[in-house]
């Protein structure tokens, strides 16, 4: 192990086991409304209104937790976060109607949203010079949780009803012993730096942070916006488009989702090399030229498109992520909460706008109108530089 400045890859590793861990309990809830819909006969309004309250608990709250933790760090969040998340998931798996499945989702979110925070802070602390680096270890981690959660919970739920939601309570447990190794483990590090005096910002410009986060933002709105197409929309795409069954639309997801944890990985490891700039500049924009023709190809070539294109994408977070801190490098927290719960709420909104349009245009329609959100990506330029290492 190195010394305490230095990268501590076994902390980075245990963070993103955390983070798949958390995540995959997510997307296991998310895909598990086909079944809660048979289960207590809902409606689509009230299915609906479930994913509301869970993003809602999910994202909101986030930003609160990251500005208290930034005023008083609260290393042990991390495992009590997934004493929610245990308990919601219990309390889901034995919900005998619509008001307790909401109250069980919301602290399903509560969990997330104490999480990520502090996570994040820890993330930057183990990374020390390397941040690109440990935010993509991190990212892979959440990532890859996102993605093994509709095959579990089409492997396991789908099989074995509401009730078998409650085994991956057991997730929540693992993950807690994974967050309380880690907190003793940083113990020492949090005390050395404790004594630091906090470490100002290359920017001293008040407007010039807030124009960088107004872009950040943005980019990660279309970002989200595109991506969520594919999330919720892909497989419905391909079956009414090529024919495709449920079980081969939903390989196709995976892949995609696949891509997704790769490309998150990748983008912080590169960003370390060549700059954060740079990478939101080539992950934002550069899918741009293959999402216009990507509604025009065969199944073949829409499903090599896809993946790239996500892969692409997804290298973006984390350059994102890190540019923010590095705008203001004293509230980490907030601004992982932020982002973190901006991806979440903001994955939320895309889905039910792009329904809608779905409803009225159809899916091919939307997928030529969302080819045009990379372009947001020019915004780029606008980007104050940072001196020395993202520029």
């Amino acid at each position: 192990m190195r010394s305490t400045s230095s990268t501590s890859l076994t902390v980075l590793i245990l963070l993103a086991l955390s983070h798949l861990l958390n995540d995959l309990m997510q997307s296991v809830i998310a895909s598990s409304y086909p079944v809660l819909k048979e289960a207590q006969g809902l409606s689509f309004t009230q299915i609906g209104v479930i994913a509301l309250t869970f993003q809602i608990a999910g994202s909101l709250l986030q930003p609160l937790v990251g500005a208290v933790i930034d005023k008083r760090p609260m290393p042990w969040s991390m495992t009590f976060a997934m004493i929610f998340t245990c308990a919601g998931l219990i309390v889901l798996a034995l919900a005998p109607n619509y008001e307790t499945i909401l109250g069980a989702v919301a602290l399903i979110g509560i969990g997330s949203s104490i999480f990520h925070p502090e996570a994040t802070r820890a993330t930057r602390e183990a990374a020390a010079a390397r941040q690109g680096l440990g935010q993509g270890i991190f990212q892979l981690g959440g990532q890859a949780g996102a993605a093994l959660g509709p095959l579990l919970a089409a492997a396991i739920i789908a099989q074995k009803g509401q009730g078998a939601i409650g085994g991956f309570a057991v997730l929540a447990l693992v993950a807690m012993g994974l967050t309380a190794w880690v907190v003793r483990h940083q113990s020492a590090l949090r005390a050395t730096q404790a004594k630091k005096p906090p470490r100002e910002g290359p920017l001293h410009d008040p407007r010039a942070i807030w124009t960088g986060m107004i872009v950040l933002t943005i980019l990660m709105a279309s970002k989200n916006a595109y991506g969520e197409s594919f999330r919720s929309f892909y497989t419905f795409y391909l079956i009414d488009r090529f024919g495709l069954t449920i079980a081969q639309s939903q390989l196709m997801l995976f892949a995609l989702l696949a891509a997704n944890a790769a490309g998150a990985f990748a983008g912080g490891m590169i960003g370390d090399r060549i700059g954060r700039r740079r990478v939101i500049w080539l992950s934002i924009l550069g899918p741009l030229p293959l999402a216009l023709i990507l509604p025009w190809m065969g199944l073949a070539w829409t499903g090599i498109l896809s993946v790239v294109i996500n892969f692409v994408m997804a290298s973006a977070f984390a350059a994102i992520l890190i540019y923010a801190m590095e705008l203001l490098p004293t509230r980490v927290g907030l601004v992982g909460g932020l982002f973190y719960g901006l991806n979440f709420g903001l994955g939320g909104i895309a889905a039910a706008f792009l329904g809608m349009l779905a409803d009225h245009v159809g899916l091919a329609e939307v997928y030529k109108l969302c080819a045009l959100l990379p372009l947001a990506g020019l915004l780029t330029w606008f980007l104050p530089p940072l001196e020395p290492r993202a520029a």
